[in-house]
């Protein structure tokens, strides 16, 4: 599965899961941290951790183990770093205090209208 799939994949497993305001935005030309960045908003600290723990459930279930996990304790923003592609699961307050899309302004969003649900 390369780095774009297992991208796509997670923002699909969030928006089942009923996610707000998923991103993918690549950032292979702005950084070497990363191919992806995923950004998705939980509309409270339980569907917060609820993403977070199925986005880790369903990748493991295809072979992809999470190399890190972040603020698995919070209640307002959770990272799951897969090395080439890194999950942040915001709080709606968090998520607009950190403002990561304008972070990775330079990087490239992924139109996901034909993947997502919503």
């Amino acid at each position: 599965m390369t780095t774009y799939e297992q991208a796509v994949k997670i923002a699909e497993v969030l928006d089942k899961k009923i996610a707000q305001d998923i991103k993918v935005i690549e950032i292979t030309d702005v950084t070497v941290l990363a191919d992806y960045m995923v950004i998705a908003t939980g509309r409270s600290s339980t569907q917060v951790k609820a993403l977070a723990d199925e986005v880790e459930f369903q990748m493991d279930e295809l072979g992809i183990s999470v190399n890190h996990i972040e603020g698995h304790r919070s209640d307002s923003w959770i990272l799951l770093d897969y090395v080439d592609v890194i999950v942040n699961v915001f709080s709606e307050e968090a998520r607009e205090f950190y403002d990561l899309e304008r972070l990775w302004q330079d990087g490239k969003e992924i139109d996901l209208s034909d993947i997502l649900e919503v």
